[in-house]
């Protein structure tokens, strides 16, 4: 299925920059001196790694256990959890890297990109991939259904995707707001991409800083809850 899941994680982006790039752009001009369209290209690369490995490690991993019982057969061989919940996570992360690199040479190709630097983003959307994927293995593992998972995208990844700095600053809304953005993954990889699209190493530094850490934190989190739901279950 890897050709139509390309297809459509290709397409989604580019119609974002259209509609809002080239459509609400030619009202909006300029943001912190940048035209618009400019403003929001690096938003888009981090959100389709994120999307990419929030699908996969939602529905996908959900679908994979419950249903298609895949889990079951590769745990009938000398597969252990730990390795199948790795398996997950990194294949999630791998998703990650590889639609947020398609987005980075889509708007390289649309000259939306003013430093080689943006190349140094492609590491970083396979690490903050990784904590996409933590996080939606950790919620997979606790739900009690699939439709669970509308809790998950109405109350945290819309509210992320919304307030993460992709379509506006977030200096004019009330501090709170980018307080609470602060403690988000997707907020920390707009910055980088960001930074690194325009070829300002320096002010992503602790962006990047942030995303290492977090991974670490989360890293045992998904094996522990995963090993409770399949035993348990």
């Amino acid at each position: 299925m890897y050709k139509s899941s390309i297809a459509l994680n290709f397409v989604k982006p580019i119609l974002y920059l259209a509609a809002l790039g080239l459509g609400l752009g030619a009202f909006v001009k300029e943001i912190n001196g940048t035209p618009y369209i400019k403003f929001i290209a690096p938003g888009i690369i981090a959100s389709s790694s994120m999307f990419a490995a929030i699908y996969e490690c939602t529905y996908g991993t959900y679908v994979r256990m419950t249903y298609q019982k895949t889990f079951d057969a590769i745990l009938a061989t000398p597969v252990n959890l730990d390795d199948l919940v790795a398996g997950e996570l990194i294949w999630g992360a791998t998703k990650s890297l590889l639609y947020g690199a398609i987005i980075i040479i889509v708007i390289s190709l649309f000259g939306l990109v003013d430093s080689p630097l943006i190349i140094l983003t492609i590491p970083l959307l396979f690490m903050s991939g990784f904590i996409f994927a933590e996080i939606s293995v950790i919620f997979t593992a606790i739900i009690p259904g699939i439709d669970s998972f509308n809790y998950f995208y109405t109350l945290f990844m819309t509210p992320m995707f919304l307030f993460s700095g992709i379509f506006f600053p977030l200096d004019n809304l009330p501090p709170v707001v980018s307080k609470i953005a602060f403690f988000t993954p997707l907020y920390h990889l707009v910055n980088i991409c960001r930074g690194l699209s325009s070829g300002r190493l320096a002010i992503c530094t602790w962006d990047m800083v942030w995303i290492f850490t977090v991974v670490i934190i989360l890293a045992p989190y998904p094996f522990r809850l995963m090993r409770k739901k399949i035993i348990l279950s």
